[in-house]
């Protein structure tokens, strides 16, 4: 462990060089490889440092929208060279590496350590707080709650929902007749997963009405609300404001069958139709699927 460890600290010396030199157009082979002569000459497992730095290189674009959405209050260039570089990595660890090989508590700890060493005083907790809310976002919920607000724990040393802020969203599964099929209308969003469109509602604003408008200005349909499908809530963390809990009213909403137009959102890159059949072989989160079951059955019964 202590040789990936000084092989992750390789790779973030030469993302350090490459983002401080040409970042367009640096290759950082050379880098690595006099780095790894000058800092971990007879290093064991070299090849990991090289396959990682490739793997960070190529999914680079994708995991700083991610930062994007995940630190807002942070534009990515605004940033410490050490932190970004460091999200980077803990990013692309955590979300397109081998969980067998490196397990996402492993890849989260990795990239904490590597702020504490290499960073500043607040690294770790900055970087802590960006891939707590990612892996929360994920959907794997049982990542160690680290957060240490006075008055946000329970007995037991969670998070207590009764003690946190809260903020409210609606969101619709969006459905379509279509040659004799029903279609659902899906978002996709930048960890990976096909969920429903929502929005932030004001406090004490018609929810039904507002989430309309949220549908709307996400992916351009224009829908007629039919029945609610149910309530979810869920902690969620930001790097700086800390945990918020977040009230989601969903319902089950019909469209006209046309073009999905995408709103521009660091956090969301894609909109598709799907048909029934194709749902089961989709990747979504798992709170969401009890609301896609009793909306399929509902369809499939014509109750509506």
């Amino acid at each position: 462990m202590a040789n990936r460890h000084l092989s992750r600290s390789i790779v973030l010396q030469s993302l350090f060089e490459w983002d401080l030199g040409n970042p367009k157009e640096t290759d950082i082979k050379e880098t690595i490889k006099r780095n790894v002569k000058e800092f971990a000459l007879g290093i064991e497992d070299d090849a990991f440092v090289y396959a990682l730095a490739e793997e960070v290189m190529k999914r680079r674009k994708a995991v700083d929208e991610i930062i994007i959405k995940a630190a807002p209050d942070w534009p990515i260039e605004k940033i410490s060279v050490v932190d970004r570089n460091i999200l980077r990595i803990g990013l692309t660890e955590l979300l397109f590496g081998d969980r067998k090989e490196v397990p996402p508590k492993v890849a989260i700890n990795e990239a904490i350590e590597l702020g504490k060493t290499f960073g500043g005083e607040n690294s770790g907790k900055f970087i802590n707080g960006v891939l707590g809310a990612v892996y929360k976002e994920m959907g794997e919920p049982d990542k160690e709650q680290t957060g240490k607000k006075k008055g946000t724990k329970n007995e037991n040393g969670t998070a207590d929902p009764a003690n946190l802020p809260e903020e409210r969203l609606g969101g619709a599964l969006v459905y379509s007749r279509h040659e004799g099929e029903i279609y659902l209308g899906l978002v996709h969003d930048v960890f990976g997963y096909w969920t429903f469109s929502k929005g932030k509602l004001k406090t004490d604003g018609n929810v039904e009405k507002e989430t309309v408008q949220k549908i709307k200005q996400e992916i351009g349909l224009d829908v007629v609300i039919k029945e609610k499908l149910g309530e979810n809530e869920y902690v969620a963390s930001h790097p700086e404001h800390g945990k918020t809990l977040k009230k989601v009213a969903y319902f089950l909403a019909e469209s006209e069958y046309k073009d999905l137009v995408l709103e521009k959102s660091g956090g969301l890159d894609a909109a598709r139709w799907f048909p029934l059949s194709a749902i089961p072989e989709l990747r979504v989160y798992n709170d969401i699927i009890p609301l896609i079951t009793k909306a399929v059955e509902i369809l499939s019964g014509k109750k509506l």
